[in-house]
């Protein structure tokens, strides 16, 4: 009677109710974790964990369909045994949750000036002397600088930008190293000059390196470490490595930050973005046309990608997240742990991969290491990082992948991409438009994925999307693809149809293709592109709902017949207006914006020339006027200024029209 009684009591949630539940779910994670924030760090893993739970009974009842309201009677108890229990969250969830805890754990890093040790003041006194002299006159310094490299004529080239940073100091050089690698901020031949500022880079003092340690430890080298190399294993621009060995005898690698250089590098961000709406830099395309690029708006950017690699906790940050979510099986990919306890703003200090990196075959083949086994665990854990967790490692080249007894070993997460389910989506779509050649497909992916601009034509661009399909129409299998060339075809075709992508879609593009090369040297018959449309299609199965997909081509049949109706009314309607005469024809013209454009920069050029050349034979005749006051040659000054603004204006004019 008791089991009637509760039949009756129970009402089911409708769909719209259990969409609702699913949405609250997603909503207490952040919500719970803001008020972990006031609590210990450990406190606040555990509130996360808890949370996770909690997502995870919700999950496992909406997709069974088994949520109940109860009005009275005995509670049941909800949780299901951990091995019947679904998956914890949809996989557009899963990334967002994710996401947001990475980026809740980054927010809670608090950034502190830290004083000197007297120790570092003594053997920094002379560079502390120097940046204090610098700072009094390096507004104009700077300007000195920009004036040299003439950058108000032509804006800055790769070239001018490269010389203009070395002359600028070492702070600048800096900055331009952190550049070269987002090629999501700045265009490729500015981030390939730049790497150039790469070289030669300075090792810091070992005695340096141990005073940083021992100020932000507060202990000893020798109560630390068993051993410690002076010898850095890499020096960057923001700080170096050394190699240690700590009491208990685990093998660690210690980033150690140059003193100074961040204190540096903020003052001279104050001072650059003050000059960066005199600037612009010119972006040249294969067509010769040219893009101004936005100064202040990369300055703004970087300076944000610059606090985060001064802050080492936000690269630690990165390693333990990449360490808890991208690394499934840790006897096939792993990476370095963090020791907690010798990681603060400006130390770093991880376990260290006694191993040599995936370039080095003839070493790994010596060892016995299977290389397609290597290859194969590298692509199929970055396809998991990039479809599955929504972020992946933003510089996967070979020096950033060790091998240790045969195990890939992923190091250095100063640089990490992110995106979401949409993107994912978009991508899947433009793979598999690609494959089915699916022109409109395409088309609705790129634009979904950028941002169009007015100049924008999508007839152009579903042609030139159907030019690209008939390229691969010959192919005759994935293998054949080359995924990197087929993404960078793509995003050169969006910019091509004033459609801007985010720089996520750069930094993956880069990415894919850094990582299709280090496989390509490593083993060539494993295809990247076949790994990845594979696990696509496979999500658009997973993914593909026959009921709705019936029900949308029923609702576009019934609106199609609704239209059809109405043929004959319209064709009667467009017949009486053109016999009595109200019908009109508007014509629009397309493609000739440019033309247009070009014609009006001309004319405006030829005027000012006419203008020059005006004024120039006005100051001749005025110069043997009798009016005062007069040069020193007895020339009336007002000639003089006219002759000298002519001649000026009939240079850069010159100059102009020539450029272009």
């Amino acid at each position: 009677m008791m089991a009637e009684n509760m039949e009756k009591d129970t009402v089911l949630i409708t769909e719209q109710e259990m969409l609702d539940a699913e949405s609250e779910a997603a909503e207490m994670q952040p919500e719970a974790l803001g008020k972990a924030e006031e609590t210990e760090p450990s406190e606040t893993l555990e509130a996360v964990e808890g949370v996770e739970a909690d997502e995870a009974d919700m999950e496992s009842e909406v997709l069974e369909g088994t949520v109940a309201k109860k009005r009275r009677g005995p509670r049941l108890p909800r949780r299901k045994p951990k091995e019947e229990r679904k998956p914890a969250l949809p996989a557009a969830l899963s990334k967002e949750a994710l996401q947001r805890q990475l980026d809740l754990r980054k927010s809670r890093l608090v950034h502190t000036t830290a004083e000197l040790s007297s120790k570092l003041k003594n053997m920094l006194a002379d560079e502390i002397e120097a940046m204090k002299r610098k700072e009094k006159h390096r507004s104009a310094e700077i300007l000195s600088v920009f004036a040299r490299h003439n950058f108000y004529a032509n804006g800055f080239t790769p070239l001018e930008m490269r010389t203009t940073l070395e002359d600028l100091g070492p702070t600048y050089v800096k900055i331009g190293q952190i550049m070269s690698s987002r090629v999501d901020m700045l265009p490729e031949s500015y981030c390939k000059e730049l790497e150039k500022l790469r070289q030669n880079v300075k090792e810091l003092d070992p005695e340096i390196a141990r005073a940083v340690i021992e100020q932000e430890t507060g202990k000893k080298i020798d109560e630390i470490y068993s051993e410690f190399r002076d010898k850095p294993i890499g020096s960057a621009s923001i700080g170096q490595a050394h190699f240690g060995i700590l009491k208990d005898g685990t093998k660690v690698v210690t980033k150690v930050q140059r003193p100074l250089i961040a204190e540096m590098m903020r003052k001279d961000f104050v001072l650059l973005k003050k000059l960066a709406g005199l600037v612009n830099i010119v972006n040249e395309d294969k067509d010769d046309e040219e893009q101004m690029v936005d100064l202040m708006s990369v300055i703004e950017e970087l300076e944000k990608v610059t606090e985060e690699e001064l802050d080492f906790r936000v690269e630690a940050e990165n390693t333990r997240f990449f360490k808890e979510n991208c690394v499934e099986d840790e006897t096939k990919v792993t990476c370095p742990t963090v020791i907690d306890e010798l990681t603060t703003e400006r130390i770093f200090t991880m376990t260290f991969v006694d191993g040599c990196s995936v370039s080095k075959k003839d070493r790994l083949i010596a060892e016995g290491c299977d290389l397609n086994q290597i290859g194969y665990a590298i692509i199929e854990n970055y396809v998991h990082q990039v479809l599955d967790v929504g972020t992946f490692h933003g510089d996967p080249h070979q020096g950033n992948i060790m091998v240790a007894h045969g195990v890939p070993h992923w190091i250095d997460f100063g640089m990490i991409g992110r995106i979401n389910e949409a993107d994912i989506t978009g991508i899947q779509n433009l793979i598999l438009g690609l494959l089915q050649g699916d022109m409109e497909g395409m088309a609705n992916a790129v634009m979904a994925m950028g941002a169009a601009s007015p100049k924008t034509d999508r007839a152009k661009l579903a042609e030139d999307l159907d030019n690209l399909i008939d390229k691969y129409m010959s192919i005759t299998s994935a293998e054949q693809i080359d995924m990197a060339q087929l993404l960078g075809e793509i995003t050169e075709l969006a910019s091509a149809n004033h459609i801007s992508l985010p720089g996520k879609y750069t930094m993956l593009v880069r990415s894919i293709a850094t990582i299709e090369g280090v496989v390509v040297q490593l083993c060539p018959e494993i295809n990247l592109f076949e790994m990845l449309s594979t696990k696509l299609m496979d999500r658009a199965k997973a993914s593909f709902d026959l009921n709705q997909t019936l029900l949308n081509v029923g609702k576009d049949a019934l609106e199609l017949g609704k239209k059809t109706s109405r043929i004959p009314v319209l064709a009667f309607d467009t017949l009486k207006n053109l016999s009595k005469g109200r019908t009109k024809i508007n014509l629009e013209l397309t493609g000739y914006d440019d033309l247009v454009k070009r014609v009006e920069k001309t004319v405006k050029d030829v005027v000012l020339a006419l203008f020059a050349c005006v004024l120039f034979f006005g100051s001749c005749i005025l110069s043997s006027a009798d009016i005062t006051p007069k040069m020193p040659g007895g020339q009336p000054l007002l000639a003089a200024a006219g002759m000298v603004f002519s001649i000026a204006l009939g240079i850069f004019t010159v100059r102009r029209m020539s450029k272009k």
